[in-house]
């Protein structure tokens, strides 16, 4: 995360308060660990959902699920603020749709989207990160019950970033629901070249939409004892919890701005790395024109 918060100029956020605070972002996962980056300097985790076993308190028995939160939100409290998220003041509501082995199915991802839908205004959720996709063979179409879904949450206002999947390099190896061609698919920029999902979809349209870092991402997790600690962990997993983390960052400074004005504004604040669309998508999101850069008039040049 140190090298990524280089990157994405941390430092310089926080310096201006530009933090995601009180931003509200649901995270579809395998559940969340207690982690002192989260508990401190502040409890930042504002509700729960369990799908797979129905427990009423945030656990993690993965861990999957709480290293893409402490890359999107994690405060790094227990190192100093070395480790610290990309949006360490937003407020985490985690979902456990994915069992300790990270597997899945689509009837507990869609149970998790409809708590998600009914709870949206109580939890104040402005953001949905789906750090999971179908895996290489299951075939998913765009317009399957699974991937509509998923539509439904951007169509309620929710800004939904999912991951490419890693079952790259070859063409169509995007995961559902990043084939969706409404919301925000992100890639690896760093490993862009081996296992980031490729379009073109099944329905030939282009994607991931931008590339993120991703890869040896040092975040919260626990070690063998059981004691909080971080680890490192690659995949487009880590690039969209990048990725959503930056837009609660964004909101949290441009508050009105609508889902479709953020997927619009990421357009324009990516710089091209030179690579096949399907590959790159715009390119690699630029966090110093995204956090700095005005959206209003940007969107309004466009």
């Amino acid at each position: 995360m140190r090298r990524a918060a280089e990157e994405i100029h941390l430092a310089e956020a926080q310096k201006r308060s530009i933090t995601g605070n009180d931003i509200g972002v649901a995270i579809l996962d395998t559940g969340l660990n207690p982690h002192p980056d989260f508990l401190y300097p502040k409890n930042r985790i504002a509700g729960f959902f369990d799908t797979i076993y129905g427990r009423q308190r945030p656990y993690d028995d993965s861990s999957h699920g709480t290293h893409v939160a402490g890359i999107l939100g994690g405060s790094g409290y227990l190192s100093d603020g070395i480790y610290a998220g990309v949006a360490p003041e937003c407020r985490l509501i985690p979902i456990k749709v994915l069992n300790r082995f990270g597997e899945g199915n689509m009837k507990r991802v869609i149970q998790g989207i409809d708590w998600v839908l009914q709870r949206k205004e109580e939890y104040r959720i402005r953001i949905v990160n789906i750090s999971i996709a179908s895996v290489n063979g299951q075939k998913i179409e765009e317009e399957s019950d699974f991937v509509r879904k998923v539509e439904q949450l951007w169509d309620e206002g929710l800004v939904v970033v999912a991951s490419a999947g890693n079952d790259g390099p070859a063409s169509q190896t995007i995961g559902a629901p990043g084939n969706s061609r409404k919301i925000i698919t992100v890639g690896c920029s760093d490993e862009a070249e081996m296992i980031s999902g490729r379009g073109p979809t099944l329905e030939c349209i282009k994607k991931p939409d931008i590339v993120a870092p991703g890869h040896n991402i040092i975040s919260c997790g626990m070690n063998k004892n059981r004691s909080y600690c971080y680890v490192a962990k690659s995949g487009t997993s880590m690039s969209s919890a990048a990725v959503s983390g930056l837009t609660a960052v964004l909101l949290s400074k441009h508050p009105d701005l609508t889902h479709r004005d953020i997927k619009l504004f990421m357009h324009s604040c990516c710089t091209d790395l030179l690579l096949d669309r399907n590959i790159q998508g715009w390119g690699r999101l630029e966090p110093q024109l995204f956090l700095y850069k005005n959206p209003q008039l940007s969107l309004t040049r466009q």
